[in-house]
């Protein structure tokens, strides 16, 4: 088995990532558990590190749009002009893999493992082509209940790390999808991208 099974997601969380609202959607249905990430204008040199390896997934609608994301998901997507004042945080990850990208086609071979389209991977691969895109597999866990969080000005900007202002419990969170089919496609995406 290529991750630890049967382990539950106890204790708090002080950091956060932030990803689309329909990506967050995605994750904790358990439609997808995959990740891109490259970095954020407001982070080191631009590149993006895994600074954390458990953390709530913050949504964003700022900069999600439709034709990003595959056409049979975008009822999933809430389209807005503005972030919104309150964020709701309904899931909590933890990363199983951190695996380097080096060409376009490391994407193509898990395609039916997420929501985007040609488009944004396109563009993922495109932008500082210089800094490598990284694939975060991550397992997912829905919160018992939502957590609202006031959106202050210390989460706002283009940087994926946010820390709270306050932990959030994540005890009691139930897991996206059952350990078995978690395995089954952590092994699937590692051994379709060469991990």
């Amino acid at each position: 088995m290529l991750f630890r099974s049967g382990v539950a997601m106890t204790g708090e969380i002080s950091a956060a990532l932030k990803e689309w609202q329909g990506v967050c959607r995605a994750l904790a249905r358990g439609r997808q558990c995959v990740l891109l990430r490259k970095g954020g204008i407001y982070e080191a040199g631009g590149e993006f590190e895994v600074e954390h390896r458990r953390f709530v997934l913050f949504p964003t609608w700022l900069h999600q749009s439709p034709r990003m994301v595959r056409a049979d998901f975008h009822a999933d997507l809430e389209i807005r002009t503005d972030e919104p004042a309150r964020i709701p945080i309904a899931a909590a990850a933890e990363v199983e893999r951190v695996i380097p990208l080096r060409t376009r086609s490391q994407m193509d071979a898990i395609r039916s493992e997420h929501i985007w389209t040609d488009t944004l991977i396109d563009m993922r691969f495109a932008y500082r082509p210089e800094n490598p895109l990284y694939l975060l597999v991550v397992r997912v866990w829905n919160l018992p209940e939502a957590v609202e969080l006031e959106n202050t000005p210390a989460y706002a900007g283009c940087k994926s790390w946010v820390p709270l202002e306050l932990p959030i419990r994540v005890d009691g969170a139930a897991p996206a999808m059952p350990d078995e089919e978690f395995g089954l496609r952590l092994e699937r995406i590692c051994e379709a991208v060469g991990s």
